[in-house]
């Protein structure tokens, strides 16, 4: 009888000593034995990263998302996204409100009533979030270790996830090039979320895991990774020959993926948020809205009443900083004057935020007499935006002749300022330019412009254009960073016998070479054919 107790306290001491190991991952291997026993798992030692990885190469494995992939295993932020850019403020807070509940009633009830609040009443055909806005926070949240062990196995790769499968779907097929995604699916009623889940308990994990084809590779044993605190899906990882465990503490020493390991790259994204809304941040970002209304109206009143000079000193002063590079800075303004005296001057620079013509005129200003016009092409700005612009703008109408008369009469009255590529791209990658402008003058002056926000993006897809401009001002802080390069050597112009969609894109070359962006063919069109649905017509 002395001996139990004994024997117990150093079961105990064992375990905690296998279960607080930093970097050996811990599998579980089911014995080949017929007895009773046999499901029973027997934990043992297993350096993942180390030995046996050629093992892995040709077997199919099933990984936990949250677990084995994000380096961070709490599933709020996302919630919170879809609470914001699907239903609105009202809603987020309303979660927010709830997050205390959330962590005390358990990870099972917790993740219902996260799925409540987010999804009941919205419309299931115009959901759009999965694949529009979060993607680049799930990205961003990726641990390179761990998209290093998964994508180590060469067979098919399936995601288990926590989260409603309409939420990462598109994130682990389209950006990770997962074949298989298991996800609880949500309940709709005349084609609206009622904020419920499938019954987990009406299929099993076997059940589950019979859903995925078994071809090819997948004949092959499931390798599994998951992590220690993961009850929802443990009897779906049964099914695995091994199962690899990661641990808390292994993750915090994970390093963020970087870019250029991307499967796919991320180009274009949508939504408001521009940080990740965690607990604290949202709670700072609902504390700020006040602020951020009453700094927007003070901004814009400011800057229409005093003059240029005095009213980018107040917005740097509230926090609207901006940089401004003119490289061989004497020889290229004094150019600048020479060629603005002259007239038709056309500035081309790529698009960020809808206040790249403004930016673009307070920088002119350090560089030539302000007593010279500038006006803007648009396409996609809104009425409203337009009605309260400071500088004069010109609306396209993608009639390619009555464009090309407009630039052309603009050209005579004064300076230009356009954007070639007819959207804006939030990302470090340049859309191609249309060539228009390429035909019209020799006069062409190439600016690159990088915008970095604090809070909110001021532009959007498939949300309200004419919040845009409510949305860019009310950010804390903003940076602007505007580089005036060389004007465009005669000899690359169309009236020296180069073709517009050569002098397009060497105009294109110089800015990302400026700018570090990388250069694409992709156009207005296929930005809004993946973020609206629709070709961007306005």
């Amino acid at each position: 009888m002395a001996g139990k107790p004994f024997n117990f306290k150093f079961f105990l001491f064992m375990q905690k000593v296998l279960f607080t190991r930093t970097w050996n991952k811990i599998y579980i291997q089911r014995k080949a034995s017929s007895s009773p026993h046999a499901s029973q798992p027997h934990f043992n030692k297993y350096p993942f990263l180390g030995k046996g990885q050629g093992t892995l190469l040709n077997k199919a494995l099933m990984f936990h998302m949250e677990g084995a992939l994000l380096k961070s295993s709490s599933v709020f932020p996302y919630f919170l996204l879809v609470a914001f850019e699907a239903g609105g403020p009202l809603r987020a807070f309303t979660l927010l409100l709830l997050y205390p509940i959330v962590c005390l009633v358990g990870k099972e009830w917790g993740l219902k009533i996260m799925v409540f609040v987010c999804f009941v009443g919205l419309k299931e055909a115009s959901f759009s979030v999965g694949r529009t806005v979060l993607p680049k926070f799930l990205l961003e949240d990726v641990g390179n270790e761990g998209f290093d062990m998964v994508m180590k196995c060469g067979g098919t790769k399936i995601a288990v996830t926590d989260m409603p499968r309409v939420m990462v779907d598109c994130f682990l097929k389209d950006y990770l090039r997962i074949e298989y995604v298991i996800g609880r699916e949500l309940k709709v009623v005349c084609g609206h979320f009622i904020g419920l889940m499938e019954d987990k308990k009406t299929s099993s994990g076997s059940m589950e895991l019979e859903k995925v084809p078994r071809e090819g590779k997948m004949d092959s044993p499931v390798i599994g990774i998951s992590c220690f605190n993961n009850p929802l899906h443990h009897q779906l990882f049964s099914s695995c020959e091994v199962v690899y465990m990661v641990s808390e503490a292994d993750k915090k020493n994970w390093q963020t993926l970087p870019r250029e390991k991307y499967p796919r790259p991320l180009i274009f994204h949508d939504g408001r948020l521009a940080l990740r809304p965690k607990p604290i941040a949202t709670l700072f970002i609902f504390m700020w809205i006040p602020f951020g209304i009453f700094l927007l109206l003070v901004r814009a009143t400011v800057f229409f009443l005093l003059p240029y000079k005095l009213s980018i000193l107040f917005l740097h002063f509230t926090g609207l900083r901006g940089t401004l590079i003119i490289p061989d800075d004497c020889r290229v303004s004094n150019e600048l004057k020479q060629l603005s005296k002259e007239g038709g001057l056309l500035y081309v620079c790529n698009h960020r935020t809808l206040l790249d013509p403004v930016y673009l005129s307070m920088g002119l200003v350090q560089v030539r007499p302000p007593s010279l016009s500038l006006a803007a092409v648009t396409y996609s700005l809104s009425r409203v935006t337009e009605l309260f612009a400071p500088i004069r703008t010109v609306r396209l109408t993608r009639n390619r002749e009555k464009d090309s008369k407009m630039i052309e009469k603009q050209l005579q009255q004064g300076d230009l300022v356009i954007c070639p590529e007819g959207t804006t791209c939030r990302e470090p990658y340049l859309l191609r330019f249309s060539p228009l402008f390429a035909e019209k003058t020799d006069h062409i002056v190439p600016v690159a412009i990088d915008f970095h926000v604090s809070m909110f993006y001021g532009t959007t897809a498939g949300g309200y254009k004419s919040l845009d401009p409510v949305f860019l001002l009310m950010n804390p802080t903003s940076h602007c960073s505007l580089t005036i390069l060389e004007k465009l050597p005669r000899s690359y112009t169309c009236k020296e016998g180069k073709s517009k969609f050569e002098v397009a894109n060497h105009v294109q070359a110089l800015i990302g070479k400026a700018l570090n962006f990388e250069c694409t063919s992709l156009t207005r069109k296929d930005k809004y054919m993946i973020l609206a649905g629709n070709e961007g017509i306005v």
